[in-house]
């Protein structure tokens, strides 16, 4: 009963990522404004019927797309960042790369992942799909990228190796900035934090810049570019970084 039950299982997940797969294809052909669970279905010759066993919905497919990009991008930058520690013990350093090393790894894999996946990240930093509100689940996943960024900010300041910003807030923005980081559970000054916002925020707009040709006859050394960007935004951040 129980090699019955696991081959069923099996079945679905294979039959669920093949769903996926398609799905996919039709955002990169059609944009997910036009995904349609009947064209799903006709192109895996599945009766549509058969198909919303899997997703109920349209909705319900593009949840699950949205999870798997969110979460794919944020593996990305957690894997980078693990990566750069790793080097810097090989070479027989501190446990840790340097902030400014750190940082940028998270930023490079962000973008890495956005270039070898536009679509994918179309859909999650992209324009909102009409008709689509995303769910509660999807809010833990999203964060990942924000959560590694943290991570680098939050090991600096603790370090004593951050540089905070002088520059006073307006009281309403220090009220966000403390829930904020109560509810992410660190430690950082209310100005760090709002500089960390602004930060990631930006990081995700020279990405999207690039992906949707923002840039085209403005910037062509598009590597070189955006390394040295994210460096001004550690800088912002108060991260140390090295000599130009």
């Amino acid at each position: 009963m129980t090699a019955i039950k696991g081959a069923r299982e099996r079945a679905r997940g294979e039959i669920t990522a093949a769903i996926k797969d398609e799905a996919r294809k039709q955002l990169a052909a059609e944009g997910a404004a036009k995904l349609s669970l009947r064209a799903v279905a006709r192109e895996l010759g599945m009766v549509s019927s058969a198909l919303y066993r899997y997703f109920p919905s349209r909705d319900d497919l593009l949840t699950a797309l949205i999870l798997d990009a969110y979460n794919a991008v944020g593996q990305a930058a957690e894997t980078a960042l693990a990566a750069a520690d790793a080097r810097r013990g090989r070479r027989g350093g501190a446990a840790a790369a340097t902030p400014a090393a750190r940082w940028t790894a998270v930023c490079r894999a962000v973008r890495e992942w956005a270039l070898a996946h536009p679509h994918e990240y179309a859909l999650i930093y992209g324009s909102p799909v009409p008709g689509y509100r995303a769910p509660e689940t999807t809010a833990e996943p999203a964060g990942r990228v924000a959560r590694a960024l943290i991570e680098v900010v939050r090991d600096a300041y603790a370090a004593g190796a951050l540089r905070e910003p002088d520059d006073p807030l307006p009281d309403a923005v220090v009220g966000d900035m403390l829930t904020l980081v109560a509810e992410q559970g660190v430690e950082l000054p209310a100005g760090v934090a709002a500089r960390l916002v602004g930060a990631w925020a930006q990081l995700f707009g020279l990405v999207g810049f690039e992906l949707f040709g923002q840039f085209n006859r403005v910037i062509e050394a598009r590597e070189e570019f955006f390394e040295q960007a994210v460096l001004q935004l550690a800088r912002s951040v108060g991260l140390p970084t090295p000599a130009r």
